[in-house]
């Protein structure tokens, strides 16, 4: 199976043409053929790749790691915690703006939408890029995972200086597939509701992202929606 009809930016498509022909994805794509067969699968066909056609390869200087896309009618764009302008902002995103108040000292716009964090460098990957309508974790153990761990693994190996953003212990699990050497890993709990107080609110992890970028001669973030 070749890759030529994967819809993905073309520096990933490269870097990942490995993955595109591997057994696993084949595996993958006829699982997803048939589900959209049966179920609605979030997000869109379109926007299953969005997180890497916003961030090219050679741009990323962020990782915020994510878990599953929104499984509600509307959320999912491709891009993990955020969601399209005009559609309520998740629980957990409406306690990530609120630790970007505190930390970094400004107000958040009403939007949700974080393609503006995507367009300045910051690779906002779901571990599961597909879910079906209204079923958590639905996508769960189909592939998606052994390829975004090679997202993880190509960035850890071909990139350096890296800030990788992980809340929750699945995205900590992560970690040893980081070369903590060469690249700056933050960890805090989740921002959910059942966690942000337990050390997400003052991890003030915007702040430090951007004091490390520009230690580098990096730009910092922009965080503001």
């Amino acid at each position: 199976m070749g890759n030529n009809n994967i819809k993905i930016e073309e520096s990933w498509k490269q870097i990942l043409a490995k993955e595109f022909e591997s057994e696993y994805f084949a595996k993958l794509k006829a699982f997803l053929i048939e589900e959209k067969k049966k179920f609605q699968i979030f997000p869109e066909g379109n926007r299953i790749f969005s997180a890497f056609d916003f961030t090219p390869f050679e741009k990323v200087n962020v990782v915020i790691l994510g878990q599953d896309p929104y499984h509600g009618a509307g959320q999912a764009h491709g891009l993990c915690f955020s969601v399209p302008d005009g559609i309520k902002q998740p629980p957990s995103l409406v306690n990530i703006f609120k630790e970007i108040e505190t930390d970094m000292g400004y107000k958040m716009s009403d939007s949700g939408n974080l393609e503006n964090w995507a367009k300045q460098g910051v690779l906002l990957l779901n571990a599961t890029l597909t879910v079906r309508a209204n079923q958590a974790g639905s996508h769960q153990n189909k592939g998606w995972e052994t390829f975004t761990d090679a997202v993880i693994r190509n960035i850890s190996e071909k990139r350096e200086d890296i800030v990788f953003i992980l809340w929750g212990s699945y995205a900590q699990a992560k970690t040893k597939i980081i070369d903590n050497s060469k690249h700056f890993i933050l960890k805090s709990v989740h921002p959910s509701p059942l966690s942000v107080y337990r050390g997400f609110y003052g991890s003030k992890h915007f702040s430090k992202t951007n004091e490390f970028l520009i230690s580098k001669r990096k730009l910092p973030i922009d965080w503001k929606i």
